[in-house]
């Protein structure tokens, strides 16, 4: 063997060596990797929410084994745990790989595996269109961000916030919990509305709903006459009053159908 080669050959030895080292000390780093509240993050610096908020968020929520709970930014992963510990089939998004690798030692701890899984990603470039809940605890600029995809999820999606807001979105329910005396005590929660701004006909008129969330009015017309209507949205179910009649009903993509107040039955197409 020549000098060059028996050079080259010590070379590739020690790297192939300090490269098992390093990985070593990366995995030990890793293993070793407790998060600290109030580090910096990619959107938002990361505070942890309470225990007890997370019982109550998912509570607010109905989270029941039937549920896909998907957690943006989830952190060290709790609220992910605790949904599966209820049975639910859980995801968190969190883009800090730290973090994703300290919660998937937590959910091996707590024995949730099977419900509860973690991956590293972008919550603005993830699809989580097929959750049936969305957990959070986000600034309200990001919550705004995310707004136009989340009102395109499915009606009844039930979106859970810790603390910050939707803008103008107002919440179907809050719980602030007063037990909680540092902050971030308030559970917000909003439930996707189907969508019905329009008109809408049936055989003898017509409406016209005005919609603002899960908020409605506007006009029905029956056989001529004009009635307002004010009324609001419960994901695809739909309640309003009309001439001191009230209406209840089921949104199923163009068609919704009902009943009256007095028993009577309606239905209207776009």
């Amino acid at each position: 063997m020549n000098r060059f080669h028996f050079i080259r050959r010590v070379t590739l030895v020690l790297c192939l060596l300090f490269a098992t080292v390093d990985r070593h000390a990366l995995n030990q780093a890793g293993e070793n990797y407790t998060p600290r509240s109030g580090q910096e993050g990619k959107d938002v610096v990361w505070v942890p929410t309470s225990n007890e908020l997370v019982d109550t968020m998912l509570d607010i929520a109905k989270v029941t084994s039937s549920d896909y709970v998907i957690d943006l930014g989830s952190g060290d992963g709790r609220t992910v745990i605790a949904a599966a510990k209820r049975g639910a089939t859980a995801l968190g998004i969190e883009y800090n790989p730290d973090l994703v690798e300290f919660s998937r030692r937590a959910a091996i701890a707590e024995g949730v595996t099977a419900n509860a899984r973690f991956e590293n990603a972008d919550i603005f470039e993830y699809d989580f269109s097929k959750a049936t809940v969305l957990t959070m605890f986000l600034l309200t600029e990001l919550n705004m961000k995310l707004r136009p995809i989340i009102l395109d999820m499915n009606p009844g999606t039930r979106i859970v916030s810790n603390t910050f807001g939707m803008g103008d979105w107002e919440p179907d329910q809050t719980i602030r919990l007063k037990e909680i005396t540092a902050g971030y005590d308030t559970a917000l929660l909003w439930i996707v509305p189907a969508k019905v701004n329009g008109l809408w006909k049936f055989a003898d008129g017509q409406i016209n709903f005005v919609q603002e969330f899960q908020k409605i009015t506007g006009t029905l017309i029956i056989r001529g006459q004009e009635m307002r209507l004010t009324g609001n949205l419960d994901g695809d179910r739909i309640h309003f009053n009309a001439g001191g009649t009230k209406y209840a009903g089921v949104v199923s993509g163009d068609t919704i159908s009902g009943t009256h107040a007095g028993g009577g039955s309606w239905r209207i197409t776009r």
